[in-house]
């Protein structure tokens, strides 16, 4: 990761292309969650149909580098968006107004929650994270499954729930456009109610099942060894896991006390995103059957080890 931090330094608003079909602009919102930026992909080739992945934060001055690295040879057909973040889709609305372009999407960001998440937000729980833009609403709704033409080109839709309930990826042949899934500056947060570690880790093994070439992140350089990387996220939270049950051998914790107790190098600015990402940890474990937590569950409830009778 801090190889990365030093090379991937791209230039804010400017088209690199990255092949024939792929180029990227990166978006002036650089922050410890986003890295340099969000990533906006414009696939299709030089002259056709063309399609615009994850326009960003609202910003008119990403706006109009989107828009200024179109040619007159190209045609914005399709706006898509992996997920509902603030960082990812505020943009598409005025995109689409720019170009005509609908916007494809899983749906608006309360879509594919998981039960888990339902409940938890029934029970009073709102919740904290990188930001929801709850104002989203998709042209038209994809499925996993899905296939997308754009000119001579077809995108095959992924449902990956985890990080976010309507977070998809999109697919050209061995080349992936991961979103905030797989990324390889950082491993990907998930925030309860918006994200459910279950489904995270159950869209990573979805993900191993194929050979990849390449993945193009919603942040950070682009990942040449995806299926290393996704056995690295799945052995990353499973070891995660085990910190936090060996933690609690010692006694019943609330997930701050044990993100300070497991997080000992992270900043304390980031320790806020620690706790989330071990509360996720807790409710997974708690699906499990492996802890349980006096009352309902929450950031403040103390979990223990679940001792099954």
């Amino acid at each position: 990761m801090s190889q990365e931090l030093g090379q991937f330094n791209p230039k804010i608003g400017q088209l690199d292309r990255l092949d024939n079909l792929i180029a990227r602009i990166v978006a002036p919102n650089p922050s410890p969650m986003t890295f340099r930026g969000t990533n906006t992909y414009i696939f299709g080739p030089k002259s056709g149909d063309i399609a615009i992945i994850d326009p960003g934060p609202e910003s008119d001055a990403h706006l109009n580098a989107i828009l200024s690295s179109v040619d007159r040879d190209q045609k914005v057909t399709h706006i898509l968006v992996t997920h509902s973040h603030v960082d990812h889709s505020p943009l598409a609305a005025r995109l689409s107004r720019e170009t005509n372009a609908p916007i494809y999407a899983f749906g608006p960001s309360d879509a594919g929650r998981s039960r888990a998440m339902q409940t938890l937000i029934a029970s009073g729980y709102a919740g904290g994270g990188e930001g929801i833009d709850h104002r989203f609403q998709p042209d038209h709704k994809v499925q996993d499954g899905d296939t997308l033409t754009i000119g001579d080109y077809t995108l095959d839709v992924i449902h990956t729930p985890g990080h976010m309930g309507n977070h998809v990826c999109f697919a050209y042949n061995d080349s992936l456009f991961s979103g905030d899934h797989v990324m390889g500056w950082a491993s990907s947060m998930v925030s309860p109610p918006e994200g459910d570690l279950t489904d995270f880790m159950a869209s990573c093994q979805k993900l191993s099942s194929k050979n990849w070439a390449a993945f193009y992140p919603g942040h950070g350089d682009t990942i040449r060894t995806p299926n290393t990387r996704i056995d690295w996220l799945i052995a990353h939270r499973n070891s995660r896991e085990q910190d936090i049950l060996k933690a609690l051998t010692k006694g019943a914790q609330t997930p701050r006390q044990l993100a300070e107790i497991i997080y000992t190098d992270t900043p304390k600015s980031l320790l806020e995103a620690a706790t989330r990402n071990v509360f996720a940890h807790l409710i997974d474990l708690t699906g499990k059957n492996q802890v349980c937590s006096a009352g309902a569950a929450s950031p403040e409830s103390k979990f223990s080890i679940k001792i099954n009778m």
